[in-house]
């Protein structure tokens, strides 16, 4: 009987030393482990928030940071002080990437109505190149624009509305949103019918992949998601350091736009692993983040021989 007393002692504190190892690997409350049948899934409550910022190349690019804000004023103000030079969150951001708003940029107001966006910003915001000037705007567009309800933006220089850049005299709606486009290439043989079409490709920084938005402004009278899947498996642009992960005989078969999702359906080169079904994550987040920019859909299904392959929620990929 002693025995078995001293067992189940032995016993609780084993139980109660594991606990307090938990608790010191992971000492905040934000932080959970949960169990799921077999698996063990770790959950941080620091979220990733999607941004533009200028890489090595000198393309406004994508990438995650960290956002400790949830109310969307102070999201704003989070996501600007990563693009200012010398800002309060310089020291945080990712490796490759670099600001582009001035140093000494202040944002004197911030109004959000309606799902409209107007900024006021200080004087300094203009003291930039004219190579930049655009690529900066863009980088708070883009940036802005991936939290969640802001719809459109208004920018304010000192309280007057910026309508042209004033280095390269580019005249702008009064409303920007992505429709501006970013890191823009032209072929356009007349000034009719013209398209854009931005397609997302993939860099390299390291040993870390990111993505980097590239809007087409042409005459195709292809349907966007056509010009997407033809740029994407037309192969890497080798002098732009911009690669894409899909096989070049990759061809779409049919696509259908139904209750607001996109049903894409490819011929079996599309998948990198013919006996799992298996599609790149590259590949996947290539095409859904283009599929995103340029049609107002909430899901991609990838479907091969009418058979659902996976399909991606557009909300997690902000």
């Amino acid at each position: 009987m002693l025995k078995n007393i001293t067992m189940k002692r032995l016993a609780i504190a084993t139980i109660l030393l594991f606990v307090c190892f938990l608790f010191v690997l992971f000492p905040n409350s934000e932080d959970a482990i949960n169990i799921k049948g077999e698996s063990v899934e770790y959950t941080n409550s620091n979220p990733t928030h999607e941004i533009f910022m200028v890489n090595k190349d000198n393309y406004v690019a994508r990438t995650n940071v960290l956002l400790n804000e949830n109310d969307t004023e102070k999201k704003v103000r989070e996501i600007l002080e990563y693009l200012i030079i010398g800002g309060k969150k310089e020291s945080n951001i990712p490796n490759g990437f670099r600001s582009i708003i001035p140093s000494g940029t202040e944002i004197k107001d911030i109004k959000i109505t309606d799902g409209l966006l107007k900024i006021n910003f200080s004087k300094e915001i203009l003291d930039i190149s004219e190579e930049l000037e655009e690529k900066m705007l863009e980088s708070i567009v883009y940036s802005l624009t991936s939290i969640d309800g802001i719809k459109g933006i208004l920018i304010y220089v000192e309280d007057d509305l910026l309508t042209v850049l004033p280095k390269t005299k580019t005249n702008l709606p009064n409303i920007l949103n992505r429709n501006i486009g970013i890191n823009k290439e032209y072929d356009l043989n007349d000034t009719k019918n013209i398209t854009k079409t931005t397609i997302y490709y993939v860099a390299k920084n390291n040993d870390n992949y990111y993505y980097v938005p590239v809007t087409k402004i042409n005459n195709s009278n292809k349907d966007k998601v056509k010009v997407i899947i033809d740029e994407l498996s037309s192969g890497p642009i080798y002098e732009d350091n911009l690669m894409s992960f899909m096989n070049l005989n990759t061809k779409l078969e049919k696509y259908e736009l139904k209750n607001d999702n996109m049903y894409l359906t490819f011929n079996n080169y599309i998948l990198d692993n013919l006996e799992d079904k298996k599609i790149l994550e590259e590949v996947i987040y290539s095409i859904s983040l283009s599929i995103r920019d340029n049609y107002n859909v909430k899901d991609v299904i990838f479907l091969v021989n009418d058979e659902e392959i996976t399909k991606s929620v557009l909300k997690t990929l902000e």
